[in-house]
């Protein structure tokens, strides 16, 4: 079985590595976010919320992520523990289990710091992570995930489960004291806790809550992966919303690769994320996909087909007949500030494709009198770009979050929150 799954990625590189090869498309023709279905021009903010962002984020819930079931959840938030000398003393951990069901089957973790050098509240980013909560920093006092995990690299994680060995291991994404210096708290979940990242999985996450009697899966028009995970980071707002301790307006949701697109509609639909932040999130979240460059639709959906509805796999290899493309998903964010990360050796995830989306959401900004991407040239390495409510920077280096993009992430925040 190791070895036909093997093959499998490695065919699914292969086929990457050919796809990456191929020079982007140039000849596309990109959906006029200004232009309604009815062909009217959109020429103020009152007309976007009004008659075209509904349309946007309808054609996005039919044809790409599918549509978040509107079933309301009761949710119980539990104190699992808290400790307010965490980190040398540094920082408030808090940790809260929130429940989706009376039984407790169903919930999330939430590993909340806060920074014990300001007076709270505090403005925070959220973050879904990949290797469970204990992963992102050493700290012995977090708890250890009991969740089903992607990846099984011993001794880390063992059948699919962590380990003690597990505990910081990937703190080189998550730079915790930088940001609690820089006077922000930090909310992070790992994705696992609301669908495991996995074909076939979704019986095994929270969207059996939602289902009609007799159903057993989503329908084609019902959301994957990407948006059950973006559905967790809005019932994580709910939580950070009670907090005393939290400023919940000023909350920034971040995501990197699959989880940046989750980030992006996550902030696409829920209004209250005052800013949203796109970390190499690559092709069905900044990227263009008409350039057909790198990841594709088909290839994405191939290697991972849980991640969309059923509905965007009418797309593989049809990329001009989808009838949205991504820099309206970054519109959608508007007026919020948005923010897009790209990194130099990451040509899998397009990052000119990804300055252009946020580039090409600039006239939407503009309807509210907000200053986007001044032009379609993608800047060079380690030059941030964007003084305005859009801003993007290229990160020498390879698909992954960095102490550099936190630097930016920090930066961007300050203007606003601060």
């Amino acid at each position: 079985m190791k070895k036909i799954v093997f093959l499998f990625a490695s065919l699914v590189f292969l086929y990457g590595a050919i796809a990456q090869d191929k020079p982007a498309d140039t000849t596309y023709t990109l959906p006029d976010a200004l232009i309604s279905q009815s062909g009217k021009k959109i020429t103020s903010a009152k007309d976007w919320e009004t008659i075209r962002r509904p349309e946007v984020l309808k054609l996005f819930e039919e044809n790409v992520q599918g549509k978040t079931p509107v079933k309301k959840i009761p949710l119980k938030f539990g104190r699992m523990s808290i400790n307010a000398t965490a980190l040398n003393g540094t920082a408030t951990r808090k940790q809260v289990r929130v429940y989706f069901s009376k039984d407790e089957k169903y919930y999330m973790d939430i590993l909340l710091y806060l920074p014990n050098n300001i007076q709270k509240p505090a403005p925070v980013f959220l973050v879904l992570n990949f290797g469970g909560n204990q992963a992102i920093h050493a700290d012995t006092g977090i708890l250890i995930s009991k969740q089903w995990f992607r990846y099984a690299n011993a001794p880390a994680y063992v059948n699919h489960l962590s380990t003690e060995a597990s505990r910081g291991i990937q703190s080189n994404d998550w730079p915790v004291e930088k940001i609690l210096a820089a006077g922000y708290g930090l909310a992070t979940i790992y994705y696992g806790d609301l669908q495991p990242d996995s074909a076939g999985s979704v019986d095994a996450g929270i969207a059996p809550l939602f289902y009609k009697a007799g159903q057993t899966k989503p329908a084609d028009n019902e959301w994957g992966a990407i948006g059950v995970w973006a559905w967790g980071l809005s019932r994580a707002m709910d939580y950070l919303q009670s907090d005393k301790d939290v400023d919940a307006k000023k909350v920034a949701v971040v995501g990197h690769s699959r989880l940046g697109k989750t980030a992006l509609w996550a902030g696409a639909q829920d209004k209250r994320f005052a800013i949203v932040i796109s970390n190499n999130s690559g092709e069905g979240g900044a990227a263009i996909t008409r350039r057909k460059y790198g990841e594709t639709i088909a290839v994405m959906n191939k290697a991972f087909p849980h991640w969309f509805s059923a509905n965007f796999k009418k797309y593989n290899d049809r990329e001009n007949d989808l009838p949205v493309d991504f820099h309206e998903l970054i519109a959608l964010i508007a007026p919020r500030p948005v923010y897009v990360a790209s990194a130099s050796k990451d040509q899998w995830a397009d990052p000119v494709g990804e300055y252009l989306s946020a580039y090409h959401a600039t006239p939407v900004y503009a309807l509210y009198g907000l200053k986007g991407l001044d032009t379609p040239v993608a800047p060079g390495v380690s030059l941030p770009v964007g003084d305005g409510s859009i801003g993007y920077h290229l990160r020498e280096g390879e698909h992954a979050m960095r102490s550099y993009d936190w630097e930016q992430y920090i930066r961007f925040a300050d203007r606003f929150f601060k």
